[in-house]
């Protein structure tokens, strides 16, 4: 009984709990699920302006349409039905319970609803007010169901039944065994038998009468008259042809973006590619910093070690050339607040064009000339001012080199002057105190200097007469000296009058003599078979001494004869290199003054050079610096200009050279790029120039010497 009374008890609680149970069963039967019910209550935004909608969707096709999308579309469309009605199986028995338990996934499929889907629903207003860009040409008026139909497989279905709705039944030719014959590959027997065999039906006996009317017949009916496809087939097939050229247009649209986009890609990656190259030179710059800088601390090891002879301040102790020193030099610190590339100071004193110009040290003391003043002006470059003239030379000064306080100068005179630069200002000079080098502050000079200061050419009663700084006059050269280089008591000269001297600066003494006539005539060229370019300096013209060349115009469209034969020479130990006016680099053995080798190349006289422990540079009236690989003798680069190349001076990252214009010239041995200096440069051009480090002073033509930052 007890029993029988609890079971309606229970289904009465179940009748209860199922009339409040928000199930679809309770649902009318003809009306919408509470699933679809919810949907329609979060997809409510979206459905009000739907016509809106569709038309930006309809215009944006062409432009949507990615091989992305594509594929999606391809993935989509291969999906097996009963999946998809599994899912709305699923989802039809939702209850609101577990909607309530469930985290917030509600939309189309799995997709999460975030924060950007809610965003996009406040802002629908303002999208369907916006402009969008409307498609030109053909894709004009597709559709979005158009340009996705014009993107996946089954857009060729058309063309596809169009070709069957033109094939004809015929009897079997065995096409396919003739095509796989002429490509020489063989049919199975099975598909061979396939294709000669028929059934018994189609079999039938052919007589000789039919046989002979069957031959007898010349001619037969056209296949396309035994097939007949109606108006109505072909207007489809007419607007099938124009949809499909359509599609080829979108397809076209998206083949040339998807090409448009590789390039794009392509150029960032170049982009890339040359930041990842430039980042690799400049660590090879870094890596050759690294090595001058790790020479330069020998270098100064050493020069500490032999620190015991600067004890004497009044003794005159010229190291090695500056010119082959390498690692960075002492600058002050503001110099690395100075912006590089940029003239920053200017010495304008000179009356006329610089011909040659020198330095210590950066910021220590330069020396200049010009061309119509003899008298040399010296300057403090840490202050910018003239602190005192070197009178001694009757003519221009062509040439010069300083190193610490001892300044060597070549003239037009013949001479070569040696000058103290530490007495530049010192108004009291005896007029018999020329003595050695070596000895110029002691006061008991030897009999051999004596002798030589009272047995020399009237010709320098002028400079005996001159002020404090100046040492001793060599004589020997009976024409200007346009080159020189000096290397602790070693000074080698070249001159005009086609010759290169050797001196010793401690007696003041020439040992050696070159002739260059001799070597020119005894030419061993380093390159098999080459002559010496006789248009430039024939051996009758040299034995006249009539050597001049008229130098290619300048920037500014000056020019003037060129007579320096001499364009420049360097030694180091037994090894010296010129240049002469007859294009030729020659190397030279000091020990018995003979020229072992001649390298040639230029078509222009030779104005300047520089050599280190593998390269040669020379300069030339031809435009061009020529970079020489003393292993071979060959070539190693060939670096072009548009004018005559008049000065030049290189290390192992960079190459920097007067060229005939306003500008230096600057060439990156290491990106090979060039660039020049022309910010608060000169306004005519350079001809002479010289750098350490970072510091750089150049002189033109416009009367001016600039120094610069590097």
């Amino acid at each position: 009984m007890s029993a029988s009374s609890s079971r309606p008890s229970g289904e009465s609680k179940r009748a209860a709990h199922s009339s409040t149970d928000p199930t679809p069963n309770n649902l009318p039967p003809n009306g919408p699920s509470k699933l679809e019910l919810i949907q329609k209550a979060f997809l409510a935004p979206f459905t009000h302006k739907k016509t809106d909608s569709t038309r930006i969707l309809s215009d944006l096709a062409p432009a949507i349409m990615t091989p992305r999308m594509m594929t999606s579309a391809a993935t989509i469309s291969s999906r097996s039905n009963s999946s998809l009605g599994t899912s709305h199986i699923s989802g039809s028995r939702l209850d609101f319970a577990t909607l309530g338990r469930a985290p917030l996934k509600l939309g189309l499929g799995s997709r999460r609803i975030t924060s950007r889907d809610l965003q996009i629903v406040e802002a629908t207003d303002e999208l369907l007010e916006a402009e969008v860009p409307e498609p030109e040409g053909v894709a004009s008026d597709v559709s979005l169901l158009r340009g996705f139909n014009a993107t996946i497989p089954s857009a060729d279905q058309s063309r596809s039944r169009r070709r069957r709705t033109r094939t004809v039944n015929t009897p079997r030719l065995g096409l396919k065994r003739l095509g796989m014959a002429a490509r020489g590959l063989m049919m199975d027997e099975d598909e061979y038998e396939d294709q000669i065999s028929c059934s018994e039906d189609d079999a039938h006996s052919v007589s000789p009468a039919d046989s002979a009317r069957r031959f007898k017949r010349r001619t037969r009916e056209s296949l396309s008259t035994s097939k007949k496809l109606g108006k109505e087939e072909l207007t489809r097939q007419t607007k099938e042809i124009q949809r499909d050229k359509e599609n080829l247009h979108v397809r076209r649209s998206l083949i040339n973006n998807e090409i448009a986009e590789i390039t794009h890609k392509i150029e960032a990656l170049d982009t890339i590619r040359a930041k990842l190259e430039a980042d690799l030179l400049k660590l090879q710059e870094d890596e050759l910093e690294l090595d001058d800088e790790l020479e330069g601390v020998k270098e100064r090891i050493q020069f500490e070690q032999s620190t015991v002879r600067l004890h004497d301040p009044d003794h005159m102790h010229p190291l090695y050339s500056s010119r082959r020193k390498k690692g960075p030099a002492f600058l002050p610190s503001e110099h690395d607040e100075l912006p590089p590339g940029v003239a920053f100071m200017t010495l304008d004193n000179h009356g006329s064009a610089i011909t040659a110009l020198d330095f210590s040290e950066p910021y220590g003391t330069l020396v200049t000339a010009s061309q119509d003043d003899p008298d040399l002006r010296v300057w403090d470059l840490l202050s910018g001012r003239e602190i005192g003239r070197l009178k001694g030379h009757k003519g221009t000064i062509k040439c010069m080199q300083v190193e610490d306080h001892v300044c060597l100068t070549g003239s037009e005179d013949g001479n070569i002057n040696v000058w103290d630069l530490r007495k530049v200002d010192d108004d009291e000079w005896a007029d018999d105190e020329f003595v050695a080098l070596s000895d110029v502050a002691e006061e008991d000079e030897d009999d051999e200097d004596k002798e030589w200061i009272k047995n020399r050419k009237p010709s320098t009663e002028t400079n005996k007469a001159s002020i404090g700084p100046l040492v001793k006059a060599l004589e020997g050269h009976t024409k200007a000296v346009t080159a020189l280089y000096f290397e602790d008591q070693c000074l080698v000269t070249g001159a005009s009058d086609k010759t290169l001297r050797q001196w010793d600066l401690t007696t003041g003494q020439c040992v050696m003599t070159m002739d260059i006539l001799w070597a020119i005539s005894h030419s061993s060229s380093s390159i098999p078979g080459a002559a010496l370019p006789s248009h430039l300096f024939t051996g009758a013209a040299a034995a006249a001494g009539t050597f001049a060349i008229p130098t290619p115009p300048r920037a500014d469209g000056s020019w003037d004869m060129y007579n320096e034969f001499v364009g420049g020479v360097q030694f180091w130990g037994y090894g010296l290199v010129s240049g002469s006016g007859d294009g030729a680099v020659r190397m030279w053995d000091m020990r018995t003054g003979q020229a072992h080798r001649t390298l040639l190349g230029h078509t222009g006289p030779v104005t300047c050079l520089q050599f280190d422990e593998t390269h040669i540079a020379s300069g030339s009236l031809d435009k061009t610096i020529k970079v020489w690989d003393l292993r071979t003798g060959g070539i190693f680069e060939t670096i072009k200009y548009d004018h005559a190349v008049t000065a030049l001076q290189f290390d192992t990252r960079k190459i920097v050279a007067a060229a005939g214009d306003n500008g230096i010239k600057v060439y990156n041995r290491t990106s090979m790029q060039h660039s020049t200096l022309v910010t608060n440069g000169h306004t005519k051009p350079a001809e002479k120039l010289r750098y350490m480090d970072r510091y750089l002073a150049t002189g033109s033509r416009d009367c001016t010497v600039k120094i610069w930052s590097l």
